[in-house]
């Protein structure tokens, strides 16, 4: 597979929106990945991650907006789009009864792959991988770390350009997700192929070149993570209080800031958050519960796009 030219980004969303019937999925969602970047997609359970993966790789039509990979339309060039990617699931495709070669050895020949060329591709992708040792092992005997980075094999197998990953370490423990990400980066250096992730967890964002931040199926928040933490103030306090409404309303009086309401909680940003703290306690010391005082977050800049937090329902 050649390379797209290098002014033609890996990846291309124009003004996409989907809808289930008359539920809305996505709302205008625009972005591009270029060549040879880890692009996360950040964003809770129901918040459009699945349906524009489901887009990204043509599971679903394309109904509104544009989806280009490499330059090559989606919609109207879906096969040779597909050709340009590799998709790893986030459900498990493998056949435990097989050895791990067996599992690769049928999955190229999904792609016209045969003989001596792909038992050689095979050979070079489990290098990468770390997987020689374990390729006359059946999947089964395989922990979950090492079946994931199977299933990466399995994607990488037609040299594709991008490689889309739906939450690829779930399931996995600590260690084995440290380790995935480590594979994944090895994999952006030995192949040049630009991977987009989608995710839940921090820690995984947090490893990501740049982050698209979806709720509700709105693109929030874009940039790397530093850009993301740096567009709020250096620190935010999170207090808990009997009244949240009655001390926002003195804090709002008192300070002229305006709190977040997070439930029993309220949420200030501050770029003097020690001074702030100390400020409060001594005016509202009756009234607070507990308050407490962190750097800005990932989760602090969801919290400050979306008006709740990343686990709240809508």
């Amino acid at each position: 597979m050649t390379a797209a030219a290098p002014d033609v980004p890996a990846l291309l969303v124009e003004g996409v929106s989907f809808a289930y019937g008359t539920q809305p999925a996505l709302d205008s969602v625009s972005f591009t990945i270029p060549s040879g970047e880890i692009f996360g997609l950040l964003g809770p359970n129901g918040g459009g991650k699945t349906t524009l993966f489901r887009l990204l790789t043509t599971l679903l039509p394309l109904s509104s907006g544009r989806i280009a990979v490499c330059g090559i339309d989606v919609k109207s060039a879906p096969a040779a789009a597909r050709r340009c990617f590799g998709v790893t699931f986030q459900s498990p495709s493998l056949d435990v009864r097989l050895s791990v070669r067996e599992n690769l050895t049928h999955q190229g020949h999904l792609y016209g792959l045969r003989g001596t060329p792909l038992q050689a591709r095979i050979d070079a992708v489990v290098g990468w991988l770390g997987l020689s040792e374990r390729l006359t092992q059946t999947a089964d005997q395989l922990s979950g770390g090492l079946k994931r980075r199977v299933e990466i094999a399995k994607s990488l197998l037609h040299a594709p350009r991008v490689l889309i990953l739906d939450e690829p370490s779930t399931g996995l423990d600590p260690g084995a997700r440290l380790d995935l990400w480590q594979v994944l980066d090895r994999v952006r250096r030995q192949e040049g192929v630009t991977i987009l992730v989608t995710t839940h967890l921090m820690d995984e964002a947090e490893r990501c070149d740049r982050l698209g931040i979806l709720d509700r199926g709105r693109l929030v928040a874009l940039g790397t993570p530093d850009e993301l933490r740096n567009s709020i103030s250096g620190e935010s306090l999170i207090i808990t209080t009997r009244d949240a409404e009655g001390l926002a309303a003195q804090i709002r009086e008192r300070f002229a800031l305006e709190p977040q309401r997070l439930g029993d909680q309220l949420r200030l940003e501050s770029s003097q958050g020690l001074d702030l703290l100390r400020d409060l306690v001594t005016a509202f010391s009756g009234r607070i519960e507990t308050i407490s005082l962190t750097k800005s977050t990932l989760e602090d800049v969801f919290i400050d796009r979306t008006g709740h937090r990343f686990w709240d329902a809508p």
